[in-house]
């Protein structure tokens, strides 16, 4: 695992922040909201993409290909 993926997470969800609260104080909170699910989805994506990556590993570790 690389180093630089966590910090592009945090980053992600920096930024989000940001525009989440700035959508909140323009009285925009449907958006805020969306953006807000947007972020979680990317780094979800990230995430699942990662355990696929670990359990592939896994599997070549162990021997377990069928």
């Amino acid at each position: 695992m690389d180093i630089s993926i966590l910090f592009k997470m945090a980053a992600i969800g920096i930024i989000v922040t940001v525009i989440c609260q700035i959508l909140k104080k323009s009285e925009r909170d449907d958006i805020a909201t969306l953006v807000s699910i947007v972020g979680l989805v990317i780094v979800l994506t990230i995430v699942v993409s990662m355990v696929g990556d670990l359990f592939a590993e896994m599997t070549n570790i162990f021997g377990l290909a069928g």
